[in-house]
């Protein structure tokens, strides 16, 4: 009886056969959780309990929120809709914690927060190709280029409570191709603005600016307070947790990469 079973095709075959496929689909996943082949996600081929087809398209919009598309192209009528939405939500959580939603003090605290969030997570609502536009420029120049202490604010995926720090960003130009200074720190919001985690952040920072730019070499590094270690659980306040991701001469060249750490270790001007 003939076998239906299609064969195992590995990664590492992939890589070989479409070396710059490959490439792309890592670049891929690793801003938005999602490969470019239409009806794929790599997040999902990867679990155990595989969902249905992945409808987010390579764009940076989201990771790995499938609501994001539907809210960057919100109306105003829908935005109300979705802060009413929220709002309810809001009522019931006071509710179920012992408050009264309608008492004079939280009667707006429901909308108020609404609005907070959708602040908090605007992130969601922008992409990479669109923050970046008109912002590559060609210089004669093929030093190291840093944006330090940057401040972030990002809210925890696991417990929705804000970790906040600051991010280092550095790059090396290939061929001049520089990028605006302001868009790095933009960069940076952008990613924060979503709910995340520490680790995923640095990383797509720095994928972002390798794929933008294709530099010599980009180096990311973060330093964060996080609240869900702070208020809840081990409370352990002044603990921080460091993060660091880098690509091209940052990772092979160690003298280079002293060089980066270094720098952003010096204090003033």
């Amino acid at each position: 009886m003939a076998n239906n079973i299609e064969p195992k095709v590995t990664a590492d075959q992939v890589a070989l056969v479409h070396p710059r496929a490959a490439a792309e689909a890592i670049v891929s996943h690793a801003l938005t959780g999602h490969s470019r082949a239409v009806g794929r996600s790599y997040m999902e081929s990867e679990s155990p309990h595989a969902r249905g087809p992945s409808p987010i398209d390579f764009d940076g919009l989201s990771f790995p929120s499938i609501g994001a598309r539907e809210r960057r192209e919100d109306t105003e009528e829908s935005r109300a809709a979705r802060i009413d939405k929220i709002s309810g939500a809001v009522r019931t959580i006071l509710e179920c914690i012992g408050e009264d939603p309608y008492r004079e003090g939280l009667l707006k605290t429901p909308e108020r927060y609404a609005k907070a969030l959708m602040f908090f997570s605007k992130g969601y609502e922008e992409s990479v190709t669109h923050l970046m536009n008109k912002a590559l420029f060609q210089e004669d120049h093929d030093e190291m280029v840093i944006v330090k202490n940057i401040d972030v604010f990002s809210l925890c995926e696991h417990h929705m409570v804000p970790f906040t720090g600051k991010i280092h960003i550095g790059y090396i130009p290939e061929n001049g191709k520089v990028v605006g200074l302001s868009k790095i720190a933009r960069l940076a919001e952008m990613f924060s603005r979503r709910l995340q985690v520490q680790e995923r952040l640095t990383k797509q920072v720095a994928m972002a600016l390798q794929e933008l730019l294709s530099p010599q070499g980009v180096a990311v590094v973060m330093e964060a307070s996080h609240f869900c270690m702070v208020m809840r659980g081990v409370q352990k306040p002044g603990s921080q947790t460091i993060t660091s991701s880098m690509f091209g001469v940052f990772r092979d060249n160690a003298k280079t990469r002293e060089e980066f750490l270094s720098l952003i270790r010096r204090s003033g001007i």
